[in-house]
């Protein structure tokens, strides 16, 4: 029997020993693999290209090990149902919150589509409210928008959500003019200026849904364990409809639970924090997560974008234990749509976890953390090395096809070395990659038929269709995958940042043009590459072949895999079924039904800057917002421009201001009022020149 004050211990010893075994597990066959392909080698890695083939298999080979002995460890403690440091099953069923526990449901938008977090927001106060326990908590939208108009929509739907919810004085809501450290500045602002009121908060991203008896059960949880810091839920998707979407649903319901267990198995404490669907110990995150600015320019230096594994990584170094509740039902949240949507956010991800080598060697991190930044690194870096394998590979068998052999490769010696080719150990070598790779997903769809959970995916017969369905397209897109995440490292690595702009969500496309633009170097590349190794050694070309093909079809793929309609024909067909979509929760079934109504309601007459200069009621409710204390004293010239911009309102229009002009006069509300008056003081005009 589990005592709730076991998750206060560090667990050093467990975790040391379940660490070593993983070492273990990596390193014995990768040694091993690595002997192999010195052995298939014709010159044994007695040359240096064959060396650095070598070299870079091993690593490879190491690398995607990893995952293996972590879902294969998280089939067996799922298999077995035993497991001593279980959070969720030591807390028990939901218990009534201590009234002085108050918990904050952190909100940070960006340039949102407010119809989708408003249906997201009004499924998890309702699910909240069934549970009897909403007064224990209350929610904040924080907003970094800096678009004016949807600064504006920003704020009519936060007071729709607050009369249609009832959630006056539960739901607040604040805008940040400067987008100081993006989402953790955002967070670092509340903690600040809200924290101290509040004994917990829980990150949200602005797709994010959860249950009501989650959140009050992951409050139970912190309130047992007094040094447990955060405790990070594992976020199911959900709601989309595109192709490339639903498989990666399907992968994440199918495949996730024992890859979670095994992650959670092996870093017990000192879990991860993935920004999002967590719930943080207020006190414990503002003394010890104060990020830090890198030296240097970006993209290596300046804010920490990839905050979540430094936030986690400096609360377990300021005492406090990290867990990983992989097996917590009601917790959800969107994937990308596209195949482009998904490497744009990769492209964040990517100059994020490369600068986490600038922290590798910070003082009062503990070694488990140190781990996790090399595995987020790793994740981006192993599709360069994969790159680097490919090509060094292809240069080999050109070297070998145009060079006569070369019988004394390492100088004069008594006798010549002759080349020899292995093919069965070649062979051997690619179907120990293979179940390398694709063991995980067997382990994962048996779990499920012996738990007898395959009616939630369809019933057997389609589980199995759909994981085939699955690696099949895996199988096409990780090259395309892993040729953009080389891509990433190499910019990142020559000083290239990247932006910050609003994420896609829910469905979406791609076109032929946009799919052209992003794949059709690499395609054209793949063809120069399978050509020339063709023309000058066929016999290896076949071995690169699967790579080859699915770089060729990388714009119809990309093309195809992003429409919804072909994602409806495979879910009518049965493929990629998920439990959301076959006995969803009531939480998603509220949140589809307000989404749905969003998306039907007729749009309103005015929208943006317009509404606030022409609708009393958005003009009252903005003007509110920003308060009519006194003002900062400013020049005269200041003044003159702010009038002049008013002027021309009133003479052209809104649409006449561009977006900071309409800014500029949303942030001065007592000068909005006066023009709101002036605006209706002269009467009716015609429509293309009120509102172009």
């Amino acid at each position: 029997m589990t005592r709730m004050a076991d998750f206060d211990q560090p667990h050093a010893l467990a975790a040391t020993w379940r660490r070593l075994l993983l070492l273990a597990l990596v390193l014995i066959p990768a040694t091993i693999a690595s002997q192999f392909m010195r052995e298939v080698l014709p010159y044994g890695g007695r040359t240096g290209l064959e060396l650095a083939i070598i070299i870079v298999f091993g690593v490879l080979f190491g690398w995607i090990s990893i995952g293996l002995w972590t879902s294969a460890i998280g089939f067996l403690v799922l298999l077995i149902g035993r497991d001593r440091y279980n959070l969720v099953r030591a807390t028990g069923d939901m218990q009534p919150i201590d009234p002085t526990a108050r918990t904050a449901i952190l909100l940070p938008v960006f340039a949102e589509d407010m119809g989708r977090v408003g249906a997201g927001l009004r499924a998890t106060f309702e699910s909240l409210a069934a549970t009897g326990q909403l007064d224990r908590f209350d929610f904040f939208l924080l907003s970094d928008t800096q678009d004016p108009g949807r600064w504006v929509d920003e704020e009519v739907a936060w007071a729709t959500l607050c009369r249609d919810m009832g959630a006056q004085g539960r739901l607040f809501y604040r805008r940040r003019h400067v987008n100081l450290k993006r989402k953790s500045g955002n967070v670092a602002d509340f903690v600040r200026r809200w924290g101290a009121h509040y004994r917990y908060m829980v990150v949200f991203d602005a797709d994010s849904v959860m249950s009501g008896e989650a959140l009050v059960k992951l409050v139970n949880m912190m309130e047992g364990s007094p040094r447990v810091g955060l405790i990070q839920t594992v976020p199911q998707p959900m709601g989309q409809h595109t192709l490339f979407a639903r498989m990666l649903q399907f992968t994440g319901h199918a495949y996730g639970p024992i890859f979670a267990a095994g992650l959670h198995f092996l870093q017990l404490g000192d879990g991860p924090f993935w920004g999002h669907n967590a719930i943080i110990r207020v006190e414990a995150f503002r003394q010890n997560c104060g990020l830090p600015r890198l030296p240097g320019r970006p993209p290596l230096g300046g804010d920490i974008l990839s905050h979540d594994f430094v936030e986690s990584a400096l609360l377990r170094g300021g005492g406090w234990t990290i867990w990983l509740a992989h097996d917590l039902p009601g917790s959800y949240e969107e994937l990308p749509p596209t195949l482009l949507d998904a490497m744009k956010r990769d492209r964040r991800w990517c100059q994020g976890n490369l600068q986490h080598l600038r922290l590798l060697f910070a003082e009062g991190l503990f070694p488990a953390h140190r781990a996790l930044f090399i595995n987020g690194i790793m994740s981006y870096v192993s599709a360069l090395l994969w790159l680097v394998f490919l090509l060094l590979s292809s240069g080999h068998a050109v070297w070998q096809a145009l060079q006569p052999p070369d019988y004394f490769p390492t100088g004069p010696a008594l006798f010549p070395q002759w080349p020899v080719w292995q093919p069965r150990w070649a062979l051997l070598l690619i179907v120990a990659t293979a179940v390398i790779l694709f063991a995980p997903k067997l382990l994962a769809v048996l779990l499920i038929v012996v738990q007898r959970r395959a009616r939630l995916f369809g019933g057997v017969l389609r589980l199995l269709a759909s994981a085939v369905a699955e690696t099949l397209m895996s199988a096409l897109l990780a090259p395309v995958q892993a040729v953009f995440h080389a891509k990433f490292v190499l910019f990142t690595l020559l000083g290239q940042q990247v932006g910050w702009g609003a994420q896609s969500r829910g469905d979406a496309s791609t076109g032929w043009g946009e799919a052209l633009r992003y794949h059709g170097t690499a395609t054209l590349f793949a063809a120069v590459w399978g050509l020339t190794v063709f023309w000058l050694n066929p016999g290896f070309f076949w071995w690169l072949l699967p790579v080859i093909v699915a770089l060729l079809l990388a714009i119809p793929l990309s093309v195809w895999s992003s429409r919804s309609s072909v994602g409806r024909r495979a879910r009518a067909a049965g493929l990629f079924l998920t439990p959301p979509e076959t006995a969803p929760e009531p939480v998603l079934q509220a949140f589809e039904r307000h989404l749905a109504a969003a998306e039907q309601a007729p749009p309103p007459r005015l929208r943006g800057f317009a509404a606030a200069l022409e609708e009393p009621v958005v003009n009252a409710l903005h003007v509110a917002m920003q308060g009519l204390a006194r003002g900062v004293r400013v020049s005269q010239a200041i003044r003159a421009h702010r009038q002049a911009l008013a002027d021309k309102v009133l003479q052209n229009g809104p649409a006449a201001l561009g977006g900071r002009e309409q800014k500029l006069l949303l942030r001065q509300p007592r000068l909005l009022l006066e023009l709101h008056r002036q605006w209706w003081a002269q009467g009716a005009r015609p429509a293309e020149r009120r509102h172009g």
